[in-house]
């Protein structure tokens, strides 16, 4: 290994990586320097290489402690404090409620807050052993003395053994909530409508979740970036999603003719969508909102209301303030005249959110609302803009692959690991205690990068990146330390190529993995579709997502015809719909073998989960686009402006767009609805 090499696997930096178990692909050096300059590591000549090296040797070799350990409740003490020398004194300084990492001191939803910090504890190794018995889960911060007077700090993470347990079985429904619209929306699907859908799933077709597109705050413009995974920030919610008419002080405000304008122009927005063919407008939306909203913001809030948003502002802190300067900023106004207006946003959709998730619950549903964590943000959004976190002049992507020869660039910039071990990762941690305020389970899209990522640099191409390793075990312990206070299930979205090591500590913790349909085959055998007993049982089971066509569509092959027309075939297209076909066909034979009926499309959709629900999987998932027959795909990857990406409403099998209150009365709906309701509770 040479000087370089050695250099980039101190700071945890790939040279070289395995697409297959039997390929090497080796990292262009180039690469390695400027990933390393990245991390503020010297490397651009071969004396920066040796001069860094020896400075990272010695540091490693005087390093008493690494920057964060982890304990898991039940097991050994991490190997780092096992092993300091007799005498050594330790003091553990417990948790403590920051502002700054926005803890939920009061929660809106059926959450605890953290518990309140215990005293400091001290003792010397050979007293009460490495760690003694009774510390309290958190993140704690632990000093040591040395008998030879030297000293060192670390960030202690004491974790449960596992993230909060999933039911035996519960089935539900996969939405993006931007795409239902009820005869109250405003142009787009709102939190009213996340309600009002968790109460018809759960009370009338025993619905146990409703997971939902990611909800974060979205970077302003014109056009706005419609992608629910491009955020401007991952903390923050979007305040476009507001019910306006459920704001509380909406009934007092004096401004009933132009709240009344607001509403009609809005209900024109919906019309447009739901009856002449447009597009959902995310900005002409906001527009409207954002109108309505400021009337509203000038009507005094009653004092147990002002109380509540004063305590809300103090529980988020300084983070929250920067989001909001930055809001303003961003909307061209003065951040000191405007700012409050945006931390009143967050306030108020923090609240309707909560009161989904308690709308949910109280519909029956054992796990409610499962909210959507994005990879990543958005390079000129919030988050990157109001912090250190970030890494600059890099983006986040994927190396080439069978499905992209040329790798992906999801324009997202990674955190630098550095920046968060030394912090305790407490941007982490603040992001989640936020997500977790409201949600009956949380899913990690890309839950691989909680150990590494592909970092692309700037102005290179996708496959010219390498892989930046995080503290995965670090990264984990926090995710699974905040899920159980929440008491809220965490689901990994594990598609594609996943390390081993990696699959199996998510499960060893209790994260569920995503299991969809058509990529469950046996690869190491006969490669035919999987057999329902061999499939995982810690997982969501589904049989599509927002990335890949309906089923319906998937059935009669309209997603080669319709990746045809737009030019994204790779291949002839009659190879493209020959193998798509012979695929679909491995599936209907295999359903057919175990009596299900598969004769005719709302058959064979119901066939196709009624085979989910004979798996083991413990949560089963319907793409709410399946249960109306619907065949447009809401984000088609590749494209940009070729396809109206995130802004499709749900449709029916002939197209027309159909209100909430048309998909709960729609026989097909209730007819596969209640079909998977009655697998789920015979055991499929």
């Amino acid at each position: 290994m040479d000087d370089l090499a050695r250099l980039a696997a101190l700071h945890g930096i790939a040279t070289a990586y395995h697409p297959a178990a039997d390929v090497t692909v080796q990292v262009p050096r180039t690469t390695v320097a400027t990933v390393l300059g990245l991390l503020g590591v010297a490397a651009e000549t071969p004396e920066d290489v040796r001069a860094s090296l020896a400075e990272a040797e010695r540091a490693a070799a005087e390093r008493v402690l690494p920057p964060v350990l982890v304990r898991w409740a039940g097991e050994p003490p991490p190997a780092e404090l096992a092993s300091l020398p007799a005498g050594t004194r330790i003091r553990l300084a417990p948790e403590r409620a920051e502002a700054d990492l926005a803890g939920p001191g009061v929660c809106r939803g059926t959450h605890p807050a953290p518990p309140e910090p215990a005293a400091a504890a001290e003792w010397e190794t050979g007293d009460a052993g490495v760690l003694p018995d009774g510390l309290p889960l958190g993140v704690h911060r632990l000093s040591v003395a040395l008998p030879d007077g030297r000293t060192a700090g670390a960030t202690l993470i004491l974790a449960p053994d596992r993230a909060p347990a999933a039911p035996e079985r519960a089935h539900g429904l996969l939405v993006q909530l931007y795409s239902l619209l009820s005869e109250r929306s405003w142009g787009m699907g709102d939190l009213g409508d996340l309600a009002a859908l968790a109460r018809w799933a759960g009370r009338t077709h025993g619905a146990g979740f409703i997971q939902v597109n990611p909800l974060h705050a979205a970077v302003p413009g014109h056009p706005t970036d419609p992608s629910p995974y491009r955020p401007s920030s991952r903390r923050f919610p979007d305040p476009v999603h507001l019910r306006v008419e459920d704001v509380p002080e909406y009934d007092r405000c004096p401004e009933h003719a132009a709240l009344a304008e607001l509403a009609a122009r809005g209900g024109e927005l919906r019309r447009e969508v739901l009856e002449k063919g447009a597009l959902i407008d995310r900005d002409a939306v906001w527009e409207l909102k954002r109108a309505a909203l400021e009337l509203l913001y000038a009507v005094p809030r009653v004092p147990e209301r002002e109380a509540d948003y004063r305590r809300f502002r103090a529980e988020q802190g300084p983070a929250l303030d920067r989001h909001a300067d930055w809001c303003a900023a961003a909307e061209g106004a003065d951040p000191g005249a405007r700012a409050d207006f945006h931390r009143w946003l967050v306030w108020l959709t923090d609240g309707q959110l909560a009161a989904a998730q308690r709308a949910a619950r109280e519909a029956g549903m054992a796990v409610g609302i499962v909210h959507d964590l994005a990879v990543g943000v958005h390079p000129e959004g919030s988050d990157a803009r109001t912090g250190s976190f970030h890494a600059r002049h890099t983006s986040v992507g994927a190396p080439p692959d069978a499905f992209n020869a040329r790798g992906q660039d999801w324009g997202l910039p990674p955190w630098r690991p550095d920046r968060l071990a030394a912090t305790g990762y407490a941007p982490f941690r603040a992001l989640l205690r936020g997500v977790f305020r409201y949600a009956g389970a949380l899913r990690i899209d890309h839950v691989m990068g909680l150990f590494r990522l592909w970092w692309i640099p700037e102005g290179s191409p996708p496959a010219e990146g390498t892989y930046v390793s995080y503290d995965g075990e670090a990264m984990l312990a926090i995710l699974v330390l905040e899920a159980h206070r929440a008491g809220a299930l965490v689901i990994g979205e594990d598609l594609g190529t996943v390390e081993p090591r990696v699959r199996r500590a998510l499960a060893r913790r209790g994260v569920l993995g995503t299991s969809v349909l058509w990529f469950e085959r046996d690869w190491d055998g006969a490669r035919g579709p999987l057999a329902p007993q061999a499939w995982r049982a810690d997982c969501l089971a589904t049989a599509t997502t927002h990335d890949l066509p309906p089923t319906a569509a998937k059935l009669a092959g309209g997603h080669v015809e319709l990746r045809d027309r737009l030019g994204l075939l790779t291949r002839p297209a009659e190879e493209e719909r020959a193998e798509d076909a012979a695929d679909t066909a491995e599936w209907l034979e295999l359903l057919d073998r175990l009596g299900l009926d598969t004769k005719g499309e709302e058959a064979a959709v119901r066939a196709l989960y009624g085979f989910l629900l004979r798996t083991p999987a413990r949560l089963v998932g319907v793409w709410l686009p399946d249960a109306v027959g619907d065949r447009r795909p809401q984000n088609l990857p590749g494209t940009w402006d070729q396809y109206p990406n995130w802004r499709l409403p749900v449709a029916d099998a002939g197209g027309r767009p159909l209100t909430l209150e048309e998909l709960a009365a729609s026989p097909r709906a209730n007819a596969l609805l209640s079909a998977v309701r009655a697998g789920a509770a015979g055991g499929g």
